[in-house]
């Protein structure tokens, strides 16, 4: 096929991305073969049809490289222009629709309004400096400004790939610190889930006993959970009021334990397909799930916490018992095990018994530390 979609790694989102793309080979009457490969101006399957036949005319008619030489120099979108189309194009074709809507969110309020104007050929590193310092002088964090430039180099490496752009600037992220987390220890945990509302406790008890995010939780439905051999399938979860994949983009299986299993049993509605939802069935959104857990802290006589903290319990109560990192990690869902490594220094053993084992004994040795030739 001349035409296809192509498909390849991006290094900075990831993930696999596509694009139409043009290939043509062309046989003159002398016998030489000519070979074009382009990225199509148009990125749709009929503009790239179009852009095809457009390159096989020239080619007939011996006007392809007088053409090239003549053409006038190539016009360089500006960022504003640009990042309709990065949007429209690329961004609804391989982004979640939150991602979609975060992409638009930093486009329209911070990165147009500093450097809309600009050609992308112009955003250089000194702009792009500038813009880190301008954002944290306004207040932002460092995370939330690498977020930006995650977005602003994305952008521009598209436009490289579309031939808009002749190269990338170089890119220099802020330092972050590592991020803090909050969790509950064993006893607590257990004061949470009995001062919950009880219409709300299996809830509360799925965060903590499986690890599920917010989003997840409200996403999950009765199909996921087998009640007979015990475990969770996540596959889907609610961001920005759209039901789409897990966060990492995979689906994961999660065992229950037996305190989950009876609650969730219990718990057990003909209300609809969703396993927490409202009187009617349903979805929860975040706001609703918010108050519920604050009035089980309350009551329990807890610092008041979010949903997220009783993922981050699930996952220390794991490392704390002595479950291993790579099991935590494929629990939670990480995409990285680096993810999961901030749990690891709870611990308390796993240093003292990694050094334990040089006071051990060989396999095969006989007393002593000097194997002498007996022979």
């Amino acid at each position: 096929m001349s035409v296809r979609r192509r498909a390849w790694t991006d290094p900075v989102a990831g993930k696999t991305v596509d694009a139409w793309f043009v290939d043509v080979k062309f046989r003159s009457l002398g016998g030489r073969v000519q070979r074009i490969r382009k990225f199509s101006p148009v990125q749709t399957k009929r503009g790239a049809e179009q852009y095809e036949q457009q390159l096989r005319q020239s080619l007939l008619d011996g006007t392809y490289g007088k053409q090239e030489e003549e053409e006038v120099p190539r016009e360089t979108p500006t960022l504003a222009a640009f990042a309709k189309e990065f949007i429209d194009t690329y961004a609804t074709a391989n982004n979640k629709p939150s991602e979609v809507q975060t992409k638009q969110s930093i486009l329209k309020w911070h990165l147009v309004p500093e450097m809309g104007s600009l050609k992308l050929n112009e955003i250089g590193q000194r702009k792009i400096e500038t813009y880190k310092a301008r954002k944290l002088e306004s207040g932002l964090s460092p995370k939330t400004v690498n977020n930006h430039l995650t977005v602003l180099r994305r952008l521009l490496s598209l436009a490289v790939e579309w031939e808009q752009l002749d190269h990338l600037p170089p890119f220099k992220w802020l330092k972050v610190p590592d991020p803090e987390f909050d969790f509950l220890d064993f006893e607590e945990a257990g004061r949470l889930v009995a001062g919950a509302d009880e219409a709300w406790r299996p809830m509360i008890l799925t965060g903590l006993k499986a690890g599920l995010r917010l989003g997840e939780l409200i996403a999950l439905r009765w199909e996921d959970v087998d009640l007979v051999a015990g475990r969770i399938m996540v596959r889907r979860a609610v961001a920005r009021g759209i039901v789409g994949t897990p966060k990492s983009g995979r689906s994961r299986e999660i065992p229950t334990s037996d305190e989950l299993l009876r609650a969730l049993k219990g718990h057990r509605h003909l209300r609809g397909e969703l396993v927490f939802c409202d009187a009617d069935g349903r979805l929860l959104t975040k706001e609703e799930c918010k108050h519920p857990l604050w009035r089980a802290c309350k009551r329990a006589g807890l610092r008041l916490l979010g949903w997220h903290a009783l993922r981050h319990t699930f996952a220390s109560h794991l490392v704390m018992r002595g479950a291993p990192i790579k099991a935590v990690q494929e629990l939670l869902g990480h995409a990285t095990i680096e993810m999961t490594m901030r749990y690891s220094h709870l611990s308390p053993d796993v240093r003292k018994d990694a050094v334990s084992l040089l006071d051990r004994a060989p396999v095969g040795a006989q007393g002593g530390h000097k194997i002498e030739n007996e022979g």
